[in-house]
């Protein structure tokens, strides 16, 4: 079992935000979007996908944190708000949870007895005397595949709208398929800023996978920092992960949780090893493995969503992977 100071110690490793190049970029962006928000004109907005575990939750929640909500001189600001698009949704639920996710629950209960109309001002009303200065909708996957035709029009001429008569500038965030609202006429010219968040390839760019396993181990609660940047660890943990941010950093959790629980100095191939077997037991253990014993594959085409498919089986495909080979044979494709 853990202690409270070690439970204290894993809990903030946990919540570690890893910043590397793209990252910047976007926390710039919405830095920008922010700050541009009070001045004239409209509000440009911005487009930000990518695949499951890739890191948008972890980027919007960093920046969210460092813009958080609060009351100053008896005042309630919330200058960053960070929304979803509900699952099925409808233009009276999406305009309900931005209300929600504002604070304004009483609002969001009273959905049912308002129109769209009425919620909408009511919301602009709230943003304006919360002086929000961005908005993040997450999940936006799910308009698209949730609405076609009228209502996906009504919710995404409505969104237009808050952006228009709030001034407030948008983010939506979601899956690559989200992309598709960018064919909307009234969304194409307004998103002036689109990224998108790739898994990380040891084929396109081997360093940078090695200095985001650097940039983990020195945040990890440890006198002696792990040298996550040797050989043989770097594979290993790319055979673990494929490249996916997600996974990664689930399976350093377990390890660091299994060296604090032995009262380690720092974080050995050993407690990898314990990872892997909580994680895939049965599974040859690629931290048990020579540099050139070591295969892993990686992504080669992100997940899809159909819209014009005849059911959700064939609507969804998901991500696809190469079949594993040697590690120096990755590197070299």
């Amino acid at each position: 079992m853990l202690s409270e100071i070690q439970t204290q110690r894993l809990n903030e490793f946990i919540d570690v935000f890893i910043e590397y190049p793209l990252m910047t970029t976007i926390l710039n962006d919405f830095e920008r979007l922010r700050t541009g928000q009070k001045l004239a004109g409209e509000k440009q907005c911005m487009l930000l996908t990518g695949d499951t575990g890739c890191g948008k939750s972890s980027v919007i929640n960093h920046y969210k944190n460092k813009h958080p909500a609060c009351h100053i001189d008896g005042v309630y600001h919330h200058p960053v708000l960070v929304s979803r698009i509900p699952s099925r949704p409808t233009l009276e639920s999406t305009i309900a949870q931005l209300l929600s996710d504002l604070g304004q629950v009483g609002a969001a209960k009273r959905k049912l007895k308002r129109n769209d109309a009425n919620l909408t001002d009511s919301l602009i009303t709230n943003l304006k005397s919360c002086g929000t200065e961005l908005i993040i909708i997450n999940e936006f996957q799910e308009l698209v595949e949730s609405n076609q035709g009228k209502k996906r029009n009504e919710i995404a001429n409505r969104l237009k709208y808050l952006n228009e008569e709030a001034g407030i500038p948008i983010v939506l965030v979601g899956m690559p398929w989200a992309e598709q609202i960018a064919e909307e006429p009234q969304w194409s010219s307004r998103l002036m800023v689109r990224r998108f968040i790739p898994y990380f390839k040891l084929s396109k760019d081997l360093t940078l996978f090695v200095r985001v396993l650097m940039g983990l181990a020195t945040r990890m609660p440890f006198r002696d920092k792990p040298r996550l940047q040797e050989q043989d660890i770097v594979y290993a943990l790319f055979a673990v992960s494929k490249g996916c941010f997600r996974t990664l950093k689930y399976f350093l959790n377990e390890a660091v949780k299994q060296a604090l629980m032995y009262g380690s100095e720092t974080l050995t191939k050993q407690h990898l090893s314990a990872a892997f077997e909580v994680f895939y037991p049965g599974i040859e253990d690629p931290f048990k493995l020579s540099v050139d014993e070591i295969t892993a594959c990686e992504v080669e085409s992100y997940s899809v969503y159909h819209t014009d498919s005849s059911s959700d089986n064939e609507a969804h495909n998901r991500t696809r992977f190469t079949e594993k080979m040697p590690i120096n044979q990755l590197l070299k494709k």
